[in-house]
């Protein structure tokens, strides 16, 4: 019996666990009712388990044979601060959380895959299974990481997959080298001088500081860095006063940049830097600066991209792996992982039939079609790594 068609068999499983995972959505390093849910499952499969890895991560490891060679596979856990709108009889529990983006998909795949590995045993060597916390924004890579991930459990390579709504089920996309990009959050803090709303001649306005600042910004990229780069700079939050007739002393400009190259994004933290206080100085005003670079670049090991796009093809067929998929410019803090170990990370398809929606979407669910080829693909990954002797 095929894989794919074995893990079907548990189908109505994988369906299950994701649908109540999705239902009890849980953001960064608050992960906790799933964390016990994938822990409880992977002792049940008779895995060691460690938990608190990276602080609410779970790691799970499985041994076959004699072999000294590992690998590593990757899941992501956590929710995203979103009212969920989709009308689902399993939708989010939790007003203002929910699973917008297929982490609930991402963690039962490798579950499957879990416990298709525990039954079958058809490896050589330590399988090391990573379920991470806190990948939206807060770092929960670079968390478990610092908190000796790799020296506590060594992975001569490791493995992340991603959810690709747009892209048929059954068909995979990757890219070697950069594949996303670094990302950044920053906040400028403008400073006037506040006043009654009906006499703004006697303050300095922020609001329209603020105003002038965020138009300004939209000229760092275009004509600071050049044509044949890539780069992002969106601001996503003006907040200043509480009142209808009160020109407040503040003004609060927040968004996020990325980029393929962290020459790039250092580039456009000083070119912001300048704006900000340029501007802000031409008005009588002030502005600082808060620049926090949280992701380096996603890169791709040339092998390992190879290898799994490899295996993908063994998989579905050759003609449903795409090699030379687009750069992504939003970012995933998987890339911790890779800048220690080579590896890859995969885009697996999450279906493109009219009327589907793109993850961080209200509206946003996972293909639970897609749950038997994701995990079928983390199981052949350890079983070609790995292969057991002849």
């Amino acid at each position: 019996m095929r894989i794919i068609e074995r893990i079907e068999g548990y189908h109505d499983d994988l369906t299950n666990w994701r649908r109540d995972i999705h239902a009890h959505p849980e953001l960064g390093f608050e992960e906790h009712r799933t964390s016990n849910l994938v822990a409880e499952k992977l002792a049940q499969f008779g895995y060691e388990v460690f938990r608190g890895v990276g602080r609410t991560g779970v790691v799970a490891r499985l041994r076959a044979g004699t072999s000294a060679r590992s690998i590593g596979l990757r899941a992501d856990m956590d929710a995203l601060p979103i009212e969920e709108r989709t009308n689902l009889a399993y939708s989010s529990r939790h007003e203002g959380r929910m699973h917008a983006c297929g982490h609930d998909g991402h963690t039962t795949m490798l579950l499957g895959a879990a416990r298709y590995l525990a039954e079958t045993r058809n490896f050589d060597g330590t399988v090391h299974l990573i379920f991470q916390p806190a990948e939206e924004g807060l770092g929960g890579g670079e968390a478990m990481v610092k908190d000796g991930l790799f020296e506590r459990f060594p992975c001569d390579t490791i493995f992340g997959m991603h959810n690709r709504p747009g892209l048929a089920v059954g068909k995979f996309q990757i890219r070697t080298g950069p594949m996303m990009a670094g990302g950044a959050y920053f906040d400028i803090a403008i400073t006037g001088k506040g006043a009654h709303g009906a006499r703004p001649e006697a303050g300095i306005d922020p609001v329209i500081v603020a105003s002038h600042i965020t138009t300004a910004l939209q000229t760092v990229v275009s004509r600071n860095v050049r044509p044949l780069d890539t780069a992002v700079l969106s601001v996503t939050q003006i907040h200043a006063g509480d009142a209808y007739n009160v020109i407040p002393e503040q003004a609060f400009i927040r968004g996020t940049v990325r980029a393929f190259d962290a020459k790039i994004m250092a580039l456009i933290e000083q070119n912001m830097g300048r704006i900000a206080s340029g501007v802000a100085s031409g008005f009588g005003a002030t502005a600082e600066l808060d620049f926090r670079a949280l992701f380096p670049p996603l890169v791709n090991d040339a092998a390992e991209a190879e290898f799994i796009a490899d295996t993908a093809a063994g998989l579905v067929g050759a003609e449903n792996v795409n090699r030379n998929g687009n750069l992504v410019m939003a970012s995933e803090d998987f890339s911790y992982m890779l800048n220690q170990r080579p590896g890859a990370y995969i885009q697996i398809g999450n279906g493109d039939a009219a009327g589907g929606c793109e993850v961080h979407n209200p509206g946003y669910d996972f293909n639970d079609a897609v749950l038997p080829f994701g995990a079928s693909l983390f199981v052949r990954l350890v079983e070609r790594k790995l292969p057991s002797p002849p």
